[in-house]
């Protein structure tokens, strides 16, 4: 077996902007009468779906939202996430994320999207940042019902490479998964999914004893080792 397909989380991997979304959390918070935490958005929300992320902000407040009031939450914080990047002269893209795009691409690798990050939300800035013809499949916040580190979406992604590619013959144990979260961490490595962590958000030692390999920045990535490895370890039997 071998190295076929790059799985990239998309917050905090893609694009730089946890921030944005914490302040969004936070007016949202403020609109229903509710006093945001410091250091809750950290610890809560990070790496999981909006719609996770504000029905536990609530709960842990002693509301417990519908579905459908989760559902129409999400919906404002979408439109205010999209009228906050069109104020924006230029996307806070990751620095290296066209050049390993690009050492990928020319080694025949799959990408894909993984996130928590809704659909309209993950396509308006792969648009704009015009990476989107690069990515073959993408699975969002609103294609599955559970977040992070829930294994579904990986396991998603897998199976829509695979209708996609119908000779790719793809499994978890064949992908790369590029997160920087604990809990993006332990999503994929509940697909059987080996794991890149990026120290973008959180700092490189808490990531280092999660993930399989860690790297300060994404040009920090070695192709070639990784394929290396593929090849030595992943070729061997599966016990059991």
């Amino acid at each position: 077996m071998s190295l076929k397909a790059i799985l990239f989380d998309f917050n905090g991997v893609i694009i730089n902007d946890e921030s944005i979304h914490e302040e969004l959390i936070n007016e949202l918070l403020l609109a229903e009468n509710l006093r945001p935490k410091k250091g809750e958005f950290w610890q809560i929300c990070l790496g999981r779906s909006d719609r996770a992320c504000i029905a536990e902000l609530f709960a842990t407040r002693g509301r417990f939202l519908t579905d459908e009031a989760i559902a129409a939450l999400v919906a404002r914080k979408a439109i205010a996430y999209q009228e906050r990047l069109a104020t924006l002269d230029k996307l806070p893209i990751f620095m290296g994320v066209e050049d390993l795009i690009y050492k990928l691409r020319g080694a025949q690798l799959k990408l894909a999207v993984v996130s928590g990050a809704l659909r309209s939300e993950v396509e308006l800035v792969l648009n704009r940042a015009n990476l989107a013809q690069y990515f073959s499949a993408i699975v969002a916040g609103d294609d599955i019902t559970v977040s992070k580190p829930e294994p579904d979406g990986y396991l998603l992604a897998v199976e829509r490479l695979n209708q996609q590619y119908p000779d790719l013959n793809l499994t978890p144990r064949d992908c790369l998964a590029i997160e920087d979260t604990p809990a993006g961490i332990q999503a994929a490595q509940r697909a059987g999914i080996q794991v890149v962590g990026i120290a973008n958000t959180y700092p490189f030692h808490m990531l280092q004893r999660q993930a399989d390999w860690t790297v300060d920045y994404l040009r920090d990535v070695e192709l070639d080792r990784l394929k290396e490895f593929f090849q030595r370890c992943l070729s061997q039997p599966v016990p059991g």
